[in-house]
This record gives structure tokens, sequence and C-alpha cells, in this order.
């Protein structure tokens, strides 16, 4: 689990990412996850859209992406999730308190 400090250094570090997903129509789906899952492996923080047409209410979608890819839920923005988890290969980002 994240800090509140954690958490404030990511949303901070997240503010000038542009969202890398969409979750539209389709909803969440595992080809979704699998993406989400490649890209947090690489990146380790990521937004992701929540179109207009998605199935579900974005606290939903949020809670399945972060459940499904085994990422910290670091902000819920508007139709923008931000999330993150640390990279087994790639590790960019040092959380303060670490």
């Amino acid at each position: 689990m994240l800090t509140g400090k954690q958490k404030r250094f990511l949303r901070s570090e997240a503010h000038h990412l542009q969202p890398v997903f969409q979750v539209g129509k389709q909803g969440v789906n595992d080809e979704l996850i699998s993406g989400i899952s490649e890209a947090l492996e690489k990146r380790e923080l990521i937004k992701v859209a929540i179109l207009q047409n998605a199935p579900e209410e974005k606290e939903e979608v949020a809670q399945m992406l972060s459940k499904r890819t085994r990422a910290e839920l670091v902000q819920v923005i508007g139709k923008t999730i931000v999330l993150y988890r640390e990279s087994r290969d790639n590790k960019r980002l040092v959380l303060p308190g670490e």
C-alpha cells in the first residue's frame, strides 16, 4: 500500500502524462488488461482515460484495472485513472520513504 506522501509524489509525477489507454464501449477486457500490464512494466506510472461510452462507472473501472493488473490506484480525477506498479526490470521512480 502507498502512503499519502507517496501518492502525492506519484500524482505530481503523473501530472504531465497523457493517457496511454482508453476504456470504451468494450469495457475492461483481457486485451486491455494485458496492454496496461505491459505498459506498467515499462513505465511504472500511467494514465488511463475512460470514454463516455464505457459500460462501467469510473470507480468500478478503476477498481477492476487496479485489481487485475495488481497495480496501485493512485488517483481518479474526472474521467482519468492514474495507476502505479513498481517495475521488476525498468525501475525508474524512487518513492519517498522507501
